[in-house]
């Protein structure tokens, strides 16, 4: 049946079904012309029976969270959800929903926890970052304190740039990402289910001068040794004197191929990253940006337009200093852009 509304709606149906019946008529017919179910005006018959049976009673609604509350359930939250039980420290709706009854004795809809943190804590909605099990912290930390400063240092003395170098690569599988759809009915995303990809090497580079640029190259193939030491090559005819920072993939520093390339470039000096950190190479940034981002959903119809694509956007980050400059000090490399 449709719902009479308020309270007050209600009561006047139950007196007008009692006084019905009493005037004669069948329950079974008032129920049927009422829209309610038999049981329901003989139920309300008996209500009849005690004085202000049918009166319609106060809605008691659990009192909400007070702004005096807010400050320590924002402290409750700031613990981390392990803290607090679960097996990690990222905090769901539904788990924020479940403090709040265990601590403050008010039960809350899922969807209801997500207007308080939104609207009223100014929270938002992110994605977490991964970090392997295998990163060792204390080593980062002392990796930031002396040899990151030292690396800036040996290139500014040098006036060499600073060049922070990483690979990535474009499927033409596209990278899935949520849009914008009416209630109930799913996008599709017509794409091909072919494995063919292109291949990218970029590095972010911060000259003696603290200007900061991009430099990159899309590759057919999977990118090996060969590619590297080419590459920067080229990045050493643009640049001069170069500080080289990467991570300790096999076709770097330990490549023998590159290895040959580095023997004879007493001006060209390598240094890696901690292990296990990719979130301290802002050339991360770089790929977060463009694949996960400008590209995402891109239905590419072969690989010359995922190749025309890939080259526009990588383009387009080259001439934005300030996104290049954003991703540095995402990472907190200290020193960094001291000139820029």
């Amino acid at each position: 049946m449709r719902k009479p509304g308020p309270p007050a709606e209600w009561e006047r149906l139950r007196k007008r079904a009692v006084q019905a019946v009493r005037e004669g008529q069948s329950p079974s017919v008032v129920a049927k012309v009422l829209g309610v179910h038999r049981v329901t005006v003989q139920r309300w018959l008996r209500q009849a029976r005690a004085p202000g049976g049918l009166d319609a009673r106060p809605v008691v609604r659990t009192p909400l969270l007070t702004d005096e509350q807010l400050p320590r359930l924002e402290a409750l939250l700031l613990e981390g959800a392990s803290k607090h039980g679960w097996p990690n420290d990222l905090w769901t709706a539904a788990r924020v929903a479940a403090l709040i009854e265990r601590h403050f004795q008010r039960r809350y809809h899922p969807e209801h926890v997500r207007k308080i943190l939104k609207r009223r804590l100014g929270w938002t909605s992110q994605k977490p970052r991964r970090k392997a099990r295998e990163r060792d912290d204390k080593e980062v930390e002392r990796w930031l304190d002396d040899e990151f400063p030292r690396i800036v240092r040996d290139a500014y003395r040098r006036r060499a740039y600073v060049v922070l170098l990483d690979e990535s690569g474009f499927q033409l599988t596209p990278t899935v990402r949520r849009t914008l759809a009416p209630r109930g009915r799913t996008p599709v995303l017509v794409a091909s289910d072919r494995r063919d990809k292109l291949s990218a090497i970029s590095a972010i580079t911060v000259s003696p001068a603290g200007r900061v640029n991009l430099h990159f190259q899309v590759l057919p193939d999977n990118i090996d040794a060969w590619a590297v030491a080419g590459f920067l090559e080229q990045l050493r005819r643009r640049l001069g004197p170069m500080s080289v920072v990467w991570d300790r993939h096999t076709i770097h520093g330990r490549a023998r191929v590159v290895r040959a390339w580095l023997s004879d470039k007493p001006d060209v000096v390598v240094e890696d990253f901690p292990g296990y950190v990719p979130d301290l190479n802002p050339d991360e940034g770089v790929w977060g940006w463009s694949k996960y981002g400008r590209l995402a959903n891109l239905a590419a119809a072969d690989l010359d337009m995922l190749w025309d694509e890939v080259i526009e956007e990588l383009v387009t980050v080259k001439h934005r200093p300030d996104l290049l400059k954003g991703f540095i000090r995402e990472t907190g490399l200290p020193g960094l852009l001291r000139a820029a």
